[in-house]
């Protein structure tokens, strides 16, 4: 039997409405049995991040999202593309991350809502690399849902939900978590 998991997701927009949070819902409401998927309201709170304040003066916040990231199975983000690169407080949340224990090895999947956006995608993708989090390839998953109204938004959500590459992807992420470590 495998384990039940907690997953932690990134998202990359802090807008409410932003196709990559809705993407993040819908992975999350069709999680498979013994999935949990909770989507981070942090990163926006997050202070600019300083050296200097870390150690024993990380601000609790910082220490708040770092424990949410070390008591997770693996990482989930899902990243808009903004000026060629990756969003502010997204990179931020990351820089917050960097010295830290919590993410050496750490399996994570990118979720991408946009047909575009190869320039974030690539950054992201680096420094994940660079901060040896551990990315899981197959289970990249892109669903283009930059500039649908709403409808057809939930609609693409809905039918990519069905058809399965969107639940496709989060099975080959879990299964490549729940590989036995040797």
């Amino acid at each position: 039997m495998e384990k039940p998991l907690f997953l932690y997701a990134l998202c990359g927009s802090q807008r409410k409405a932003s196709t990559n949070r809705r993407l993040l819902e819908a992975l999350r409401d069709n999680a498979p049995a013994g999935v949990t998927i909770e989507i981070s309201e942090l990163i926006g709170e997050l202070p600019i991040f300083n050296p200097d304040r870390e150690g024993e003066k990380t601000p609790a916040i910082v220490k708040a999202f770092a424990a949410k990231i070390g008591a997770a199975d693996g990482i989930i983000v899902a990243c808009p593309e903004y000026a060629h690169g990756l969003p502010g407080g997204l990179k931020n949340a990351l820089d917050w991350l960097v010295s830290r224990d919590e993410v050496p090895f750490k399996p994570v999947m990118i979720a991408h809502a946009s047909h575009r956006g190869d320039f974030a995608l690539e950054q992201l993708t680096e420094v994940l690399r660079t901060m040896s989090f551990a990315l899981v390839d197959g289970a990249f998953f892109r669903l283009p849902l930059l500039g649908k109204s709403d409808d057809a938004l939930a609609a693409a959500l809905a039918e990519s939900t069905i058809s399965g590459p969107l639940v496709s992807a989060l099975v080959k992420f879990c299964a490549a978590i729940n590989i036995p470590k040797t």
